[in-house]
């Protein structure tokens, strides 16, 4: 019983020409020997037999002719693959157009000529890191230090790995290039690539006496500190890169960056959303119902704003730029109060008394603007 070349290809069943074609190009520059240049001789295995079998799926659903007889009789066994005029069945013959997908396959890992070689000056790796923020040092700024491991160019050596530079020799194999061309036997026959040169690790030299104090690697791990200004308005989650800050770069490359992830704490009262700030503000009965002039927090200083009479329970105000400042910006967001009335309760039974007598008077003279909306809705109901 045939595999299932679809699933080895990763695409369905009524994937186009072009989508099957591409879904290889992709499978074979995940499972192609270079990638496991230095895996363990078993993830090397697993990682051939893969490569063959992504080899083989396309061979069949490349070529219409063998692909239908797959599609129907679900086996390389079908009458199209063993007929009886019998050639048997050669998964690369056709026109699969093996020969430029494979082309641009190898020179991915070659680098495409002979400009791009493993011993060329690459960045180092990034570092991410968290910093933990107060919500007032997130909408201020704030400067911190911080303190965390990287791996350095070690200063001894500059980076060579070597005690000092006659140490240093040009690899025999690979002619200092880091890159040595091998001979592969695959089904499709002999292939002939560009692999990291074993001997110098892709490096193009050998060490013949280590720095004592990095053993030959040019690097070490090292504690380093770094003060930086977050500046105001910026958010939980949020990334900021400091230029250089990651690990040493490979082969005089520079040094990669630092991600600083924000982590901001919430805050007792504000609510942030964008660069607005959300306040629930408790007000009395009575100032709902006769306003009142209140002061009110801001991450600022505190404002006074105005109840008006009449306020109802959910009514919002604004108080305009009083939010968190817009990164590298000079305008703010805004302070958005939502009412809040506070019914009270535990009343004793005189308080009781005279609430109800004064509310029973109000009534008898007042305008419930919801509650005669409301009663309208209930008469018209269908």
């Amino acid at each position: 019983m045939a595999k299932d070349y679809y699933g080895i290809l990763g695409v369905d069943k009524n994937a186009s020409a072009d989508e099957i074609k591409s879904a290889y190009r992709r499978m074979a520059k995940k499972y192609h020997p270079d990638v496991f240049a230095t895996a363990s001789d078993k993830e090397k295995a697993e990682a051939e037999e893969k490569f063959k079998d992504v080899q083989y799926a396309y061979a069949v659903l490349s070529d219409p002719q063998k692909k239908a007889a797959y599609d129907q009789y679900g086996s390389e066994d079908g009458p199209t693959f063993n007929g009886a005029g019998g050639q048997g069945f050669n998964p690369f013959g056709g026109g699969a157009g093996f020969g430029d997908i494979f082309s641009d396959i190898f020179s991915a890992f070659s680098g495409g000529g002979s400009s791009r070689y493993t011993n060329a000056p690459r960045d180092g790796d990034d570092i991410e890191l968290e910093i933990n923020l107060t919500f007032r040092e997130a909408c201020f700024g704030a400067t911190k230090e911080i303190n965390y491991s990287r791996i350095e160019k070690c200063a001894t050596c500059n980076g060579s790995g070597a005690k000092d530079g006659s140490s240093v020799k040009t690899c025999s194999k690979c002619g200092g290039r880091g890159r040595v061309v091998v001979q592969q036997r695959t089904m499709l026959g002999v292939m002939q690539t560009e692999r990291v040169c074993d001997m110098c690790g892709g490096s193009g030299k050998i060490i013949m006496e280590q720095c004592p104090d990095c053993k030959g690697k040019g690097k070490i791990t090292k504690k380093t500190s770094k003060t930086i200004t977050i500046p105001a308005g910026v958010n939980n989650g949020q990334t900021y890169r400091v230029p250089g800050g990651g690990h040493a770069g490979y082969n005089g490359g520079g040094y990669g960056n630092l991600f600083i992830v924000f982590r901001v704490k919430p805050h007792n009262l504000f609510v942030r959303k964008g660069n607005d700030l959300y306040l629930d503000l408790p007000i009395t009965i009575t100032q709902a119902v006769f306003g009142d002039e209140i002061e009110v927090p801001t991450m600022d200083k505190p404002a006074t704003i105005e109840i008006p009479v009449g306020t109802k329970n959910g009514d919002v105000l604004k108080l305009r730029g009083k939010g968190v400042k817009y990164l590298n910006k000079s305008s703010y967001g805004d302070l958005i109060i939502t009412i809040k009335v506070d019914i009270p309760k535990n009343l004793s039974i005189r308080q009781r008394k005279e609430y109800r007598t004064y509310f029973n008077e109000l009534d008898k003279n007042a305008h419930y603007d919801e509650v005669e909306k409301f009663k309208k809705k209930v008469k018209n109901i269908d």
